[in-house]
């Protein structure tokens, strides 16, 4: 399943890949501090009492996003095989050293 939605959109349990960013200046700059580069898997796990803000998994952490924020983040919903394969691709390419990478 490939559909493209906002972050913001994302309910609770489902894994998606960020697509784009269409936040400016400082704001794009503070999603891309917390992780949120395009490529980046990143999982819904849950959503405040009000519904504002929610939880989300990105690259290990647990990052709280106003849904202001999130509806500025678009992913694709992709299925678990999918994910699966490009969660073990990120592994694999940072698991080769630096000093390989500079010698070779």
């Amino acid at each position: 399943m490939k559909e493209k939605i906002s972050l913001s959109n994302l309910k609770r349990g489902q894994k998606a890949v960020i697509l784009k960013l269409a936040a400016y200046d400082d704001m794009r700059r503070r999603l891309q501090d917390i992780g949120l580069i395009e490529g980046t898997i990143v999982e819904c796990l849950g959503k405040s009492p009000l519904g504002d803000p929610t939880a989300f998994l990105i690259r290990g952490a647990v990052i709280a996003l106003r849904s202001e924020d999130a509806g500025r983040v678009l992913i694709r919903v992709e299925d678990e095989t999918v994910l699966k394969r490009h969660y073990e691709e990120e592994v694999a390419a940072a698991a080769v050293p630096q000093e390989e990478e500079q010698w070779d």
